[in-house]
Protein backbone atom coordinates (compact mmCIF):
# COMPACT_ATOMS: atom_id res chain seq x y z
CA UNK A 1 0.00 0.00 0.00
CA UNK A 2 2.91 2.12 0.59
CA UNK A 3 3.80 1.82 -3.83
CA UNK A 4 0.96 4.31 -4.87
CA UNK A 5 0.16 7.89 -3.96
CA UNK A 6 -0.61 8.81 -0.37
CA UNK A 7 -4.66 9.32 -0.55
CA UNK A 8 -6.26 12.18 0.58
CA UNK A 9 -7.41 10.63 4.15
CA UNK A 10 -3.94 10.67 5.74
CA UNK A 11 -3.48 13.78 7.58
CA UNK A 12 -1.16 16.53 5.97
CA UNK A 13 1.91 15.30 7.54
CA UNK A 14 1.52 11.58 6.82
CA UNK A 15 0.33 12.57 2.97
CA UNK A 16 3.65 14.93 2.56
CA UNK A 17 6.10 12.19 4.11
CA UNK A 18 4.58 8.57 2.04
CA UNK A 19 5.02 11.37 -0.93
CA UNK A 20 8.57 10.33 -0.73
CA UNK A 21 9.78 7.34 -2.86
CA UNK A 22 13.00 6.62 -0.29
CA UNK A 23 10.34 6.42 2.66
CA UNK A 24 7.61 4.67 0.91
CA UNK A 25 10.34 1.53 -0.30
CA UNK A 26 12.01 0.86 3.54
CA UNK A 27 9.16 1.75 5.63
CA UNK A 28 7.10 -1.40 5.09
CA UNK A 29 10.36 -4.03 5.66
CA UNK A 30 11.01 -1.88 8.60
CA UNK A 31 7.36 -2.35 9.62
CA UNK A 32 8.09 -6.31 8.95
CA UNK A 33 11.52 -6.95 10.79
CA UNK A 34 9.32 -5.17 14.11
CA UNK A 35 6.82 -8.07 13.33
CA UNK A 36 9.30 -10.75 13.20
CA UNK A 37 11.19 -9.19 16.46
CA UNK A 38 7.63 -9.14 18.12
CA UNK A 39 7.21 -12.66 16.99
CA UNK A 40 10.53 -13.82 18.41
CA UNK A 41 10.56 -11.72 21.83
CA UNK A 42 7.79 -14.60 22.71
CA UNK A 43 9.45 -17.51 20.88
CA UNK A 44 13.08 -16.83 22.23
CA UNK A 45 11.67 -17.38 26.37
CA UNK A 46 8.94 -20.45 24.67
CA UNK A 47 11.92 -22.20 22.94
CA UNK A 48 14.17 -21.87 26.23
CA UNK A 49 11.86 -23.28 28.40
CA UNK A 50 11.45 -26.35 25.95
CA UNK A 51 16.00 -26.67 25.34
CA UNK A 52 16.40 -26.07 29.22
CA UNK A 53 17.62 -29.13 31.11
CA UNK A 54 14.87 -30.17 34.30
CA UNK A 55 14.26 -27.57 36.94
CA UNK A 56 16.57 -25.30 34.87
CA UNK A 57 14.10 -23.68 31.97
CA UNK A 58 13.18 -20.82 34.00
CA UNK A 59 16.84 -19.74 34.40
CA UNK A 60 17.40 -20.78 30.69
CA UNK A 61 14.67 -18.36 29.30
CA UNK A 62 15.88 -15.39 31.55
CA UNK A 63 19.47 -15.78 30.51
CA UNK A 64 17.87 -16.44 26.69
CA UNK A 65 16.20 -13.13 26.84
CA UNK A 66 19.12 -10.96 28.37
CA UNK A 67 20.93 -11.96 25.84
CA UNK A 68 18.79 -11.34 23.17
CA UNK A 69 18.99 -7.23 24.49
CA UNK A 70 22.29 -6.85 26.48
CA UNK A 71 25.14 -7.43 24.08
CA UNK A 72 23.76 -4.52 22.36
CA UNK A 73 24.82 -1.98 24.95
CA UNK A 74 28.65 -3.78 24.53
CA UNK A 75 28.55 -3.42 20.82
CA UNK A 76 28.17 0.22 20.91
CA UNK A 77 30.75 0.95 23.74
CA UNK A 78 33.28 -1.75 22.36
CA UNK A 79 32.86 -1.47 18.42
CA UNK A 80 32.41 2.07 17.85
CA UNK A 81 35.85 2.60 16.46
CA UNK A 82 35.15 0.48 13.39
CA UNK A 83 31.22 1.33 13.09
CA UNK A 84 31.13 5.36 13.49
CA UNK A 85 33.06 5.01 10.01
CA UNK A 86 30.02 3.72 8.36
CA UNK A 87 27.39 5.80 6.89
CA UNK A 88 23.54 5.37 8.61
CA UNK A 89 22.19 2.86 5.35
CA UNK A 90 25.22 0.47 5.76
CA UNK A 91 25.14 0.71 9.34
CA UNK A 92 21.35 -0.95 9.17
CA UNK A 93 22.73 -3.26 6.51
CA UNK A 94 25.67 -5.18 8.25
CA UNK A 95 23.38 -4.99 11.54
CA UNK A 96 20.52 -6.28 9.76
CA UNK A 97 22.48 -9.00 7.76
CA UNK A 98 24.18 -10.51 10.86
CA UNK A 99 20.91 -11.15 13.12
CA UNK A 100 19.73 -12.79 9.75
CA UNK A 101 22.65 -14.95 9.64
CA UNK A 102 23.30 -16.00 13.28
CA UNK A 103 18.92 -15.69 13.72
CA UNK A 104 18.99 -18.25 11.10
CA UNK A 105 21.24 -20.94 12.27
CA UNK A 106 19.20 -21.40 15.42
CA UNK A 107 16.06 -23.54 13.35
CA UNK A 108 19.62 -24.92 11.28
CA UNK A 109 21.37 -26.02 14.38
CA UNK A 110 18.02 -27.81 15.69
CA UNK A 111 17.53 -29.54 12.60
CA UNK A 112 20.70 -30.55 13.08
CA UNK A 113 20.89 -31.79 16.75
CA UNK A 114 23.30 -29.21 17.41
CA UNK A 115 21.56 -26.95 19.51
CA UNK A 116 22.52 -26.62 22.85
CA UNK A 117 21.84 -24.21 25.36
CA UNK A 118 25.24 -22.80 25.67
CA UNK A 119 24.75 -22.45 21.74
CA UNK A 120 22.05 -20.95 21.59
CA UNK A 121 22.50 -18.29 23.62
CA UNK A 122 25.77 -17.69 22.35
CA UNK A 123 23.88 -17.23 18.88
CA UNK A 124 21.42 -14.71 20.38
CA UNK A 125 23.66 -13.01 22.12
CA UNK A 126 25.93 -12.47 18.91
CA UNK A 127 23.12 -11.73 16.65
CA UNK A 128 22.32 -8.49 19.02
CA UNK A 129 25.94 -7.05 19.09
CA UNK A 130 25.80 -4.85 16.61
CA UNK A 131 21.95 -3.67 17.23
CA UNK A 132 22.50 -0.40 18.57
CA UNK A 133 23.83 0.68 15.65
CA UNK A 134 21.57 -1.14 13.30
CA UNK A 135 18.95 1.33 15.62
CA UNK A 136 20.92 4.52 15.32
CA UNK A 137 20.90 3.95 11.92
CA UNK A 138 17.72 3.38 11.15
CA UNK A 139 16.72 6.67 12.85
CA UNK A 140 19.90 8.27 11.15
CA UNK A 141 18.41 7.09 7.92
CA UNK A 142 16.13 9.83 7.07
CA UNK A 143 17.25 12.71 8.96
CA UNK A 144 19.67 14.07 5.98
CA UNK A 145 16.74 13.36 3.42
CA UNK A 146 13.52 14.62 4.88
CA UNK A 147 12.30 18.29 5.62
CA UNK A 148 12.91 19.36 9.38
CA UNK A 149 8.76 19.52 9.40
CA UNK A 150 8.52 15.70 8.44
CA UNK A 151 11.16 14.35 10.83
CA UNK A 152 8.65 14.14 13.82
CA UNK A 153 6.08 12.27 11.44
CA UNK A 154 8.87 9.50 10.21
CA UNK A 155 9.88 9.18 13.97
CA UNK A 156 5.98 8.72 14.60
CA UNK A 157 5.45 6.17 11.82
CA UNK A 158 8.53 4.25 13.14
CA UNK A 159 7.20 4.12 16.61
CA UNK A 160 4.16 3.33 15.39
CA UNK A 161 5.33 0.17 13.54
CA UNK A 162 7.25 -0.77 16.67
CA UNK A 163 4.05 -0.56 19.04
CA UNK A 164 1.77 -2.52 16.47
CA UNK A 165 4.58 -5.34 16.65
CA UNK A 166 4.05 -5.94 20.10
CA UNK A 167 0.62 -6.47 19.57
CA UNK A 168 0.52 -8.37 16.35
CA UNK A 169 3.98 -10.23 17.44
CA UNK A 170 3.18 -12.25 20.37
CA UNK A 171 -0.37 -12.96 18.90
CA UNK A 172 0.81 -14.30 15.66
CA UNK A 173 3.80 -16.22 17.77
CA UNK A 174 1.41 -17.83 20.18
CA UNK A 175 -0.72 -19.22 17.42
CA UNK A 176 1.96 -20.61 15.45
CA UNK A 177 3.80 -22.04 18.53
CA UNK A 178 1.07 -24.69 18.62
CA UNK A 179 2.00 -25.64 14.51
CA UNK A 180 5.52 -25.46 14.52
CA UNK A 181 8.26 -25.03 16.34
CA UNK A 182 9.30 -21.81 18.04
CA UNK A 183 12.79 -22.23 16.58
CA UNK A 184 11.43 -21.93 12.67
CA UNK A 185 9.41 -18.67 14.62
CA UNK A 186 12.88 -17.39 15.02
CA UNK A 187 13.97 -18.45 11.79
CA UNK A 188 11.06 -16.58 10.10
CA UNK A 189 11.85 -13.68 12.27
CA UNK A 190 16.01 -13.86 10.36
CA UNK A 191 14.29 -14.29 6.82
CA UNK A 192 12.69 -10.63 7.84
CA UNK A 193 16.08 -9.06 8.44
CA UNK A 194 17.18 -10.75 5.86
CA UNK A 195 14.27 -8.97 3.44
CA UNK A 196 15.02 -5.35 5.51
CA UNK A 197 18.90 -5.63 4.84
CA UNK A 198 18.50 -6.61 1.22
CA UNK A 199 16.09 -3.90 0.56
CA UNK A 200 17.53 -1.36 2.26
CA UNK A 201 20.78 -2.34 0.14
CA UNK A 202 19.51 -1.88 -2.91
CA UNK A 203 17.53 1.36 -2.09
CA UNK A 204 19.11 4.27 -4.14
CA UNK A 205 19.34 7.11 -1.07
CA UNK A 206 19.94 10.86 -2.27
CA UNK A 207 23.79 11.17 -2.14
CA UNK A 208 24.38 14.16 0.57
CA UNK A 209 27.77 14.79 1.40
CA UNK A 210 28.88 13.09 4.86
CA UNK A 211 31.54 14.70 6.80
CA UNK A 212 34.34 12.86 8.59
CA UNK A 213 33.27 11.67 11.80
CA UNK A 214 35.56 11.76 14.91
CA UNK A 215 35.69 9.69 18.07
CA UNK A 216 33.76 6.64 18.98
CA UNK A 217 30.77 6.03 21.49
CA UNK A 218 32.77 7.88 24.24
CA UNK A 219 32.88 10.47 21.68
CA UNK A 220 28.85 10.34 21.79
CA UNK A 221 28.36 10.37 25.02
CA UNK A 222 30.52 13.93 25.59
CA UNK A 223 28.81 15.44 22.95
CA UNK A 224 25.56 14.47 24.78
CA UNK A 225 27.58 15.90 28.03
CA UNK A 226 27.98 19.12 26.08
CA UNK A 227 24.82 19.66 24.84
CA UNK A 228 22.50 20.44 28.07
CA UNK A 229 19.20 19.28 26.18
CA UNK A 230 20.42 15.99 25.11
CA UNK A 231 21.92 15.47 28.23
CA UNK A 232 19.04 16.47 30.05
CA UNK A 233 17.02 13.85 27.90
CA UNK A 234 19.50 11.44 28.34
CA UNK A 235 18.78 11.47 32.46
CA UNK A 236 15.34 11.66 32.38
CA UNK A 237 14.69 8.84 29.71
CA UNK A 238 17.10 6.66 32.05
CA UNK A 239 15.15 6.91 35.30
CA UNK A 240 11.90 6.79 33.03
CA UNK A 241 12.61 3.58 31.42
CA UNK A 242 13.79 2.32 35.41
CA UNK A 243 10.94 3.22 36.44
CA UNK A 244 9.07 0.79 33.58
CA UNK A 245 11.30 -2.22 34.24
CA UNK A 246 9.52 -3.85 37.26
CA UNK A 247 6.36 -3.52 35.59
CA UNK A 248 7.45 -6.49 33.54
CA UNK A 249 7.82 -8.53 36.89
CA UNK A 250 5.58 -7.00 38.28
CA UNK A 251 1.96 -7.16 36.00
CA UNK A 252 2.29 -11.01 35.62
CA UNK A 253 1.33 -11.85 39.46
CA UNK A 254 -0.57 -9.16 39.66
CA UNK A 255 -2.51 -10.87 37.32
CA UNK A 256 -2.14 -14.38 38.51
CA UNK A 257 -2.04 -13.75 42.23
CA UNK A 258 -4.18 -10.32 43.01
CA UNK A 259 -6.66 -11.52 40.10
CA UNK A 260 -6.32 -15.16 40.28
CA UNK A 261 -6.47 -14.99 36.65
CA UNK A 262 -4.28 -16.93 33.52
CA UNK A 263 -2.12 -15.63 30.75
CA UNK A 264 -5.03 -14.87 28.63
CA UNK A 265 -6.14 -11.79 31.00
CA UNK A 266 -1.97 -10.59 30.82
CA UNK A 267 -2.28 -10.65 27.08
CA UNK A 268 -4.94 -8.25 27.32
CA UNK A 269 -3.04 -5.71 29.22
CA UNK A 270 -0.47 -5.57 26.72
CA UNK A 271 -2.63 -5.56 24.02
CA UNK A 272 -4.31 -2.59 25.72
CA UNK A 273 -0.60 -1.12 26.21
CA UNK A 274 0.42 -1.82 22.83
CA UNK A 275 -3.23 -0.37 21.42
CA UNK A 276 -3.42 2.59 23.29
CA UNK A 277 0.83 3.62 22.47
CA UNK A 278 -0.41 3.32 18.67
CA UNK A 279 -3.03 5.85 18.73
CA UNK A 280 -0.91 8.03 20.85
CA UNK A 281 2.31 7.97 18.15
CA UNK A 282 0.28 8.17 15.05
CA UNK A 283 -2.12 11.13 16.72
CA UNK A 284 1.48 12.26 17.76
CA UNK A 285 2.49 12.30 14.12
CA UNK A 286 -0.21 14.06 12.84
CA UNK A 287 0.43 17.66 14.78
CA UNK A 288 2.48 19.77 12.91
CA UNK A 289 3.87 21.61 16.07
CA UNK A 290 4.44 20.38 19.45
CA UNK A 291 6.50 22.12 22.17
CA UNK A 292 8.59 18.86 22.93
CA UNK A 293 9.86 19.24 26.37
CA UNK A 294 6.62 20.54 28.34
CA UNK A 295 5.17 17.25 25.42
CA UNK A 296 7.29 14.73 27.43
CA UNK A 297 7.17 15.89 31.04
CA UNK A 298 3.55 15.38 30.30
CA UNK A 299 3.82 11.78 29.16
CA UNK A 300 6.37 10.84 32.17
CA UNK A 301 3.42 12.49 34.76
CA UNK A 302 0.47 10.83 32.65
CA UNK A 303 2.22 7.15 32.76
CA UNK A 304 2.40 7.72 35.81
CA UNK A 305 -1.43 8.50 36.49
CA UNK A 306 -1.99 5.53 34.39
CA UNK A 307 -0.20 2.93 36.99
CA UNK A 308 -1.96 4.55 39.93
CA UNK A 309 -5.06 2.37 39.48
CA UNK A 310 -3.54 -0.88 40.19
CA UNK A 311 -4.03 -0.36 43.67
CA UNK A 312 -7.43 -1.74 42.90
CA UNK A 313 -7.85 -5.59 43.10
CA UNK A 314 -11.28 -6.27 43.15
CA UNK A 315 -11.62 -6.09 39.81
CA UNK A 316 -9.47 -5.55 36.26
CA UNK A 317 -11.36 -2.95 34.37
CA UNK A 318 -9.71 0.22 36.51
CA UNK A 319 -5.94 -0.92 35.86
CA UNK A 320 -6.49 -1.91 32.55
CA UNK A 321 -8.30 1.22 31.72
CA UNK A 322 -5.73 2.97 33.77
CA UNK A 323 -2.63 0.83 31.90
CA UNK A 324 -4.51 1.73 28.39
CA UNK A 325 -4.03 5.17 28.84
CA UNK A 326 -0.44 5.23 30.03
CA UNK A 327 0.19 3.24 26.90
CA UNK A 328 -1.73 6.05 25.08
CA UNK A 329 0.38 8.93 26.30
CA UNK A 330 3.74 6.74 26.51
CA UNK A 331 2.94 6.35 22.61
CA UNK A 332 4.26 9.59 21.18
CA UNK A 333 7.62 9.42 23.62
CA UNK A 334 10.54 8.29 21.30
CA UNK A 335 9.16 9.85 18.41
CA UNK A 336 9.69 13.19 20.33
CA UNK A 337 13.26 12.17 21.87
CA UNK A 338 14.66 11.26 18.40
CA UNK A 339 13.45 14.02 16.90
CA UNK A 340 14.83 16.27 19.57
CA UNK A 341 18.25 14.13 19.38
CA UNK A 342 17.93 14.67 15.08
CA UNK A 343 17.80 18.28 15.49
CA UNK A 344 20.47 19.21 18.15
CA UNK A 345 23.21 16.52 17.33
CA UNK A 346 25.94 17.49 14.84
CA UNK A 347 25.06 15.69 11.36
CA UNK A 348 28.58 13.73 11.31
CA UNK A 349 27.94 12.16 15.29
CA UNK A 350 24.11 11.48 14.49
CA UNK A 351 24.92 7.52 14.26
CA UNK A 352 27.56 7.88 17.17
CA UNK A 353 25.17 9.85 19.69
CA UNK A 354 21.94 7.35 19.26
CA UNK A 355 24.35 4.32 19.46
CA UNK A 356 26.05 6.07 22.84
CA UNK A 357 22.34 6.90 23.87
CA UNK A 358 21.15 3.27 23.28
CA UNK A 359 24.30 2.06 24.93
CA UNK A 360 23.26 3.98 28.38
CA UNK A 361 19.17 3.53 27.97
CA UNK A 362 19.84 -0.42 27.33
CA UNK A 363 20.64 -0.47 31.18
CA UNK A 364 17.92 0.95 32.98
CA UNK A 365 14.86 -1.42 31.91
CA UNK A 366 17.01 -4.65 32.99
CA UNK A 367 18.40 -2.92 36.26
CA UNK A 368 14.36 -1.71 37.26
CA UNK A 369 13.26 -5.26 36.66
CA UNK A 370 16.07 -6.61 39.29
CA UNK A 371 14.92 -3.75 41.48
CA UNK A 372 11.14 -5.25 41.15
CA UNK A 373 12.49 -8.78 41.67
CA UNK A 374 13.84 -7.46 44.99
CA UNK A 375 11.04 -6.05 45.73
CA UNK A 376 8.18 -8.09 44.79
CA UNK A 377 9.55 -10.41 48.01
CA UNK A 378 9.08 -7.99 49.86
CA UNK A 379 6.18 -6.67 48.75
CA UNK A 380 3.01 -7.21 46.76
CA UNK A 381 2.67 -6.28 43.27
CA UNK A 382 0.29 -3.86 43.97
CA UNK A 383 2.65 -1.59 45.76
CA UNK A 384 5.17 -2.46 42.94
CA UNK A 385 3.18 -1.33 40.59
CA UNK A 386 1.82 1.61 42.04
CA UNK A 387 5.42 2.65 43.46
CA UNK A 388 6.46 2.44 39.54
CA UNK A 389 3.23 5.45 38.99
CA UNK A 390 4.37 7.45 41.92
CA UNK A 391 8.27 7.32 40.83
CA UNK A 392 7.08 8.74 36.95
CA UNK A 393 5.21 11.66 39.06
CA UNK A 394 7.89 12.50 41.18
CA UNK A 395 10.25 12.68 38.23
CA UNK A 396 8.88 15.39 36.57
CA UNK A 397 9.36 18.00 39.26
CA UNK A 398 12.77 16.23 39.54
CA UNK A 399 13.49 16.73 35.55
CA UNK A 400 12.77 20.10 35.72
CA UNK A 401 14.97 20.66 38.38
CA UNK A 402 17.60 19.11 35.67
CA UNK A 403 16.99 21.14 33.21
CA UNK A 404 17.47 23.93 35.27
CA UNK A 405 20.92 23.16 35.98
CA UNK A 406 21.89 22.17 32.63
CA UNK A 407 20.56 25.39 30.84
CA UNK A 408 22.64 26.75 33.70
CA UNK A 409 25.75 25.28 32.54
CA UNK A 410 24.96 25.85 29.11
CA UNK A 411 24.94 29.77 30.16
CA UNK A 412 28.26 29.39 31.35
CA UNK A 413 29.75 27.56 28.30
CA UNK A 414 28.57 30.61 25.72
CA UNK A 415 30.03 31.29 23.83
CA UNK A 416 32.77 28.83 22.93
CA UNK A 417 36.34 29.66 23.58
CA UNK A 418 37.51 28.22 20.49
CA UNK A 419 36.75 29.33 16.81
CA UNK A 420 36.36 26.59 15.23
CA UNK A 421 33.78 24.84 17.69
CA UNK A 422 32.29 28.33 17.78
CA UNK A 423 31.20 27.98 13.66
CA UNK A 424 29.77 24.02 14.46
CA UNK A 425 27.85 25.18 17.62
CA UNK A 426 26.45 27.91 15.32
CA UNK A 427 25.90 25.73 12.66
CA UNK A 428 24.53 23.43 14.61
CA UNK A 429 21.97 25.13 16.59
CA UNK A 430 20.74 27.44 13.58
CA UNK A 431 18.36 24.41 12.20
CA UNK A 432 16.45 24.11 15.39
CA UNK A 433 16.16 27.64 17.38
CA UNK A 434 12.52 26.11 18.39
CA UNK A 435 13.53 23.81 20.59
CA UNK A 436 16.32 26.32 22.13
CA UNK A 437 13.01 28.38 22.96
CA UNK A 438 11.43 25.14 24.40
CA UNK A 439 14.62 24.36 25.96
CA UNK A 440 14.42 27.76 27.45
CA UNK A 441 10.63 28.28 28.60
CA UNK A 442 11.10 24.78 30.26
CA UNK A 443 13.92 25.76 32.40
CA UNK A 444 12.29 29.54 33.23
CA UNK A 445 9.22 27.32 34.27
CA UNK A 446 11.06 26.53 36.94
CA UNK A 447 11.21 30.68 38.10
CA UNK A 448 7.68 30.95 38.06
Amino acid sequence: MFSVAPGRLLPGPYRSLFADRTFRRVMPVFALSDLGDGMTVVAVAWFALALGPDGGQGALAGIAVAAYVLPGALGALVLGRWMRQLPARRLLVTDSTLRAVLLGAVPLAHVAGLLTPAVYVGLLGASSLLHAWGKAGKHALFAPLLPEDQRLAANSVISTSLWTATIAGPALAGLRVGVISPAWIIGLNAATFAMLALQTGRTNLPRTPVPPVTGGTQHGLSILRRQPELFGLLLVTWVFNLAFGPVEVALPLFVSDDLDAGAGLLGVYWSAFGSGAVIGALALGAAKRLPLWPAMLGIIAGHGIGMLPFALTDTALPSLIGFAFAGLVYGPYSALSFTLIQDRAPADSLTTVLAARSAVLLTASPLGAALGGFLLDRTSAPAVLVGCGALMILTVPTSIVVLKLCGSRRRRHQPAHDPAERARCTDRDRPAPQHSRLFDQAESSTRD
